[in-house]
C-alpha cells in the first residue's frame, strides 16, 4: 500500500461506524476530520468530496457484512439446508454486533438515500441483489440435490428472507428489544424446516 492508500484506507476505516450510527447524508466534514484526526485538506487529498467518503465507506461496511455472510453459503456447509440454517444463526449469534455498530448497512444506507442520494441508492440495489443471489444459489442446489422442493420458488424465498430481516432488525433496533428480530428468524427456519426441505419418507 502506497502512503496515499493507507490514508484512505484510515479514513475508511475510522469513519465506518459514524457514518452508519450518523447517517450517510448526516454525517459532516467536521465529523470525519474529528473522527480521523486529518485536516480537511487530507480529506480532499484523497476524496473527491464527502460524498465520495460515504460511498466508499458503504462499501466498506457492506463488504464486511458480505464477508461473514459468505461464511454461511461456503464449503463448511455442504448441504443447502445447512447453509440456509448457518444464514439465520448468523444474526441469531450477532445481532449484538450488529446493533453495537448501528444496525445493518444495508437498511440504514436504504432508508437514509432512497432519492436524495442516487449514487448511494445504487450501491444498496446492487448488495441486496447480490445478497439474494446468494440465497437463492443456496435454494436452487438443494433442489438439483434432492434436498429441497422443487417446487419452492428461490426467488421469492431470497427476497422473504431478506424482508424479514431487514423488517426484525429495524423494529427491534428502534423498540430496544431483539427479540423482533429473533421472531423474524424463528419465522425463516419454519419455512426452511417445513416448507423448503423435504423430510425422508
Amino acid at each position: 500500500m502506497s502512503k496515499a492508500e493507507k490514508t484512505k484506507q484510515h479514513i475508511i476505516e475510522k469513519t465506518a461506524t459514524l457514518f452508519n450510527t450518523k447517517g450517510y447524508i448526516s454525517t459532516s466534514l467536521s465529523d470525519i476530520t474529528q473522527v480521523t484526526g486529518l485536516t480537511k485538506g487530507s480529506i480532499y487529498g484523497n476524496f473527491e468530496n464527502k460524498d465520495e467518503v460515504a460511498i466508499e465507506v458503504y462499501k466498506y461496511n457492506a463488504g464486511l457484512l458480505s464477508k461473514t455472510i459468505n461464511r454461511s453459503f461456503g464449503d463448511e456447509y455442504p448441504a443447502s439446508v445447512d447453509k440456509l440454517h448457518a444464514f439465520v444463526d448468523f444474526y441469531r449469534k450477532n445481532w449484538q454486533f450488529v446493533f453495537s455498530n448501528g444496525g445493518c448497512p444495508l437498511l440504514n444506507a436504504a432508508t437514509e438515500a432512497d432519492d436524495s442520494f442516487p449514487a448511494l441508492k445504487d450501491q444498496v440495489k446492487r448488495s441486496f441483489h447480490l445478497w439474494m443471489t446468494k440465497i437463492e444459489a443456496a435454494i436452487l442446489q438443494g433442489q438439483n440435490n434432492g434436498e429441497i422442493n422443487k417446487n419452492a420458488n428461490a426467488d421469492q424465498y431470497a427476497s422473504l428472507f431478506i424482508m424479514l430481516i431487514e423488517g426484525g432488525i429495524l423494529l427491534s433496533k428502534t423498540m430496544g428489544n431483539p427479540s423482533f428480530l429473533n421472531h423474524a428468524l424463528d419465522k425463516i427456519t419454519s419455512m426452511i424446516d417445513h416448507e423448503l426441505t423435504i423430510l425422508p419418507s
